[in-house]
């Protein structure tokens, strides 16, 4: 009886306990709300008005492109409509050459070589485990949602892509790897194209069983060849190779390669500056953008159910990937909160839903990281020129589950070795995909062909790829933060040896100086005191 009256008043006090500890911050939080006063909400909205003014040109955006639908503008009318943000994307892809070329020289530069080769591979493994885990998510959604069940009638055709051996393919992209004329890579990428040659060709005709002798008939026929070619763009994959290699040298040069690492340094900056400025533009712009692109549409009622059903199969798969699996990569290894990490970028991730290229917000991304999230200049420098030219999640997701849907819609059932097939060709194919609009589509070849499905079926996704893009490229800068985030927390040894290091070198200096200011001091005093004669004469 005594201890069950004993611990009886023991609960009521753990329950009084708990209420009072509710209470007390239920009292701190209220408290917290009322001592907000009007220079704390201002000097909120002064932090975060880049996001707040970017967050609303999508809204309105948005809002002003559906409003104008219904008066039908002609082809023309929405060019010009369109021209603010036609302006951005040409303000932002201006900055990206020069950002990508200085920004990895002075971070490979500022690293030794052991330092630079293990965050690479850190790198490396981030980047082919996310895009693993993005093909995988890619290929079980499609094969549970199954949106292809239907008949392939209520498809329109579009226009055709053009065709390219994935052998071929994948020969450019380590072509494009090692550019021969560093000018012409700033403007021209390598590419094959087929032209068409007559051979002749001799066979054997035996007329007959019983005829021995056996008659030679020549005839002709055409045959596709390979050629050397060019496409516009720039082929960000050799300038990073080469950057890459030339900022390990410059480092290596120590102080002959001080002036180097100078130049870059202060051309990096001026480049950021330069997106300082523009940020300021990039709400309208955006707005413009997603308005004109709502215009330029085709009617949404048209779309069938398949492709509808394969819209909401790779919206799904895309968020699973981005709001789900990268925060928690995320916060498992580095224990921080992912949200406070995404809300520092979401001025890029706005701007790349607005422009529907990595490679133009790369700009922005910098900025967000490098004064949002603190991150490391050193890293940035490195893993984002990297990670916007062959880290790409949502690319590779798409493109696996695309190809399996075409499949669907064409009534072919794929084994595992094909699904296994198309989800290594979807990685690699991702890799050589350009970070400007829609260029997974372009890559959509390679895995289509890779397991023998139609390539002509590119034309039925068309419709809807301009806004499934878009997404696909948020989800790629999304990785690509994520990954500085956790590669500088990997590296943060590394990091710390090498300040470590450079103070022990400007020590060094300076005590190397000191002798030489005390004897420039001494020599000055010896001028400065009177001859000896003088002193005596007084």
């Amino acid at each position: 009886m005594t201890k069950s009256t004993g611990e009886k008043p023991r609960s009521r006090s753990r329950v009084q306990l708990m209420r009072e500890n509710f209470h007390q911050r239920t009292l701190k939080a209220k408290k917290k709300v009322d001592d907000i006063s009007k220079d704390d909400v201002k000097s909120f909205l002064r932090n975060n008005a880049f996001v707040l003014f970017t967050i609303g040109a999508v809204a309105v955006g948005i809002i002003l492109g559906f409003t104008l639908r219904p008066y039908k503008m002609s082809y023309r009318e929405v060019k010009y409509f369109s021209f603010p943000g036609e302006l951005l994307m040409r303000m932002l892809q201006m900055l990206v050459l020069p950002l990508l070329i200085s920004s990895l020289i002075t971070g490979m530069a500022a690293l030794d070589s052991k330092a630079s080769g293990k965050m690479g591979m850190r790198a490396v493994m981030y980047y082919f485990t996310t895009t693993f885990i993005a093909v995988f998510i890619g290929i079980i959604m499609v094969l549970i949602i199954h949106p292809g069940k239907g008949s392939k009638e209520e498809f329109t055709e579009q226009a055709k892509i053009a065709e390219i051996s994935p052998a071929d393919a994948f020969l450019d992209l380590i072509r494009n790897m090692f550019p021969p004329n560093l000018v012409q890579a700033c403007t021209q990428q390598f590419k094959t194209q087929y032209g068409k040659r007559t051979v002749q060709v001799t066979i054997i005709v035996n007329e007959s069983l019983t005829n021995l002798t056996n008659n030679t008939q020549q005839i002709t026929r055409e045959e596709a060849i390979p050629l050397p070619g060019v496409t516009n763009g720039v082929n960000a994959l050799g300038l990073v190779v080469f950057s890459m290699c030339f900022g390990l040298i410059i480092g290596s040069m120590k102080e002959q390669g001080q002036a180097l690492r100078d130049f870059f340094d202060s051309l990096n900056e001026a480049i950021m500056r330069l997106v300082s400025i523009i940020m300021w533009y990039a709400p309208v712009g955006i707005l413009f953008l997603i308005a004109g692109k709502i215009v330029e549409m085709d009617d949404i009622t048209q779309m069938g159910g398949q492709l509808g059903m394969y819209t909401i199969t790779v919206i799904i798969g895309l968020m699973i990937h981005g709001i789900l699996v990268l925060p928690t990569l995320y916060f498992v290894i580095t224990r921080k909160n992912p949200v406070v990490f995404i809300t520092g970028i979401l001025q890029a991730l706005i701007t790349a839903f607005g422009t529907s290229s990595s490679s133009a917000t790369l700009p922005i991304t910098f900025r967000c990281l490098e004064e949002n999230n603190k991150v490391d200049r050193r890293v940035t420098r490195f893993v984002l020129p990297v990670g916007a030219t062959i880290n790409m999640d949502g690319t590779a997701l798409y493109e696996a589950l695309a190809a399996i849907f075409i499949a669907q819609v064409n009534n072919m059932e794929l084994n595992f070795g094909q699904i296994i097939t198309i989800s290594i060709t979807a990685t690699a194919a991702s890799i050589g995909a350009a970070g400007i609009p829609q260029a997974g589509l372009v890559t959509m070849v390679i895995v289509l062909t890779s397991v023998g499905l139609p390539t002509d079926d590119i034309s039925l996704i068309i419709a809807v790829d301009w806004f499934l893009d878009r997404i696909r490229t948020a989800t790629n800068v999304l990785g690509d933060s994520i990954g500085a985030g956790i590669i500088e927390f990997l590296s943060k040894d590394e990091l710390q040896s090498k300040d470590a290091e450079m103070g022990n070198s400007v020590v060094e200096e300076s005590q190397m100086k000191k002798p030489y200011q005390l004897i420039s001091q001494e020599n000055e005093y010896e001028n400065e005191r009177p001859p000896p004669d003088s002193e005596t004469k007084m």
